[in-house]
């Protein structure tokens, strides 16, 4: 399995909704989202996004083109704890044409995003956005807090809560 970059799924995908002629819409989530804010050596082997379009079809095309897709038309669904409202607005585009958009999380959701599952992996990615686009510690809290408002009542709140204190300790500095 070969890495991915960026740069070839957004030629992919401009071959992929180009030939079938209908609206395709990505909000990328993972590596391939941090690798556009700059974290160009962020390793990868799988297009994780949320899409409006061909899901399916989109599926088989990149397996076809030996890329592993972890796709869902719901990316706040992927966990007890939900995205923060207006998530898909804040999406910063990538790529525009008559038939394709691709956008990434904001540099703060995508932050929630790898707060809400808290690998060690994912702590260093929350910690590189949060430098390099000065992302304070008090928003940061503002949307885990918005996330948890909009998330069904579940005891992974909790340490959700908790992880989220955790990685504010470590903005701070403390």
């Amino acid at each position: 399995m070969s890495q991915v970059d960026l740069e070839r799924v957004i030629t992919l995908l401009k071959e992929f909704s180009h030939r079938k002629k209908g609206g395709l819409r990505l909000i990328l989530v993972g590596a391939l989202a941090l690798q556009h804010y700059g974290m160009r050596d962020r390793a990868t082997f799988d297009l994780d996004a949320e899409v409006s379009g061909d899901l399916e079809g989109l599926f088989q095309f990149l397996k076809d083109h030996q890329i592993p897709a972890d796709l869902g038309e719901d990316i706040s669904g992927w966990s007890v704890i939900a995205m923060p409202p207006g998530y898909q607005d804040r999406a910063v585009t990538l790529y525009e044409d008559a038939h394709l958009e691709v956008k990434a999380l904001s540099p703060l959701d995508l932050i929630i995003a790898k707060l809400r599952r808290f690998t060690e992996e994912d702590i260093q990615d929350a910690l590189f956005i949060a430098g390099k686009y000065g992302i304070r510690a008090e928003e940061i809290e503002r949307a885990a807090d918005a996330a948890i408002q909009s998330s069904a009542k579940d005891t992974a709140l909790f340490l959700f809560r908790r992880n989220v204190q955790l990685f504010l300790e470590k903005v701070r500095g403390n």
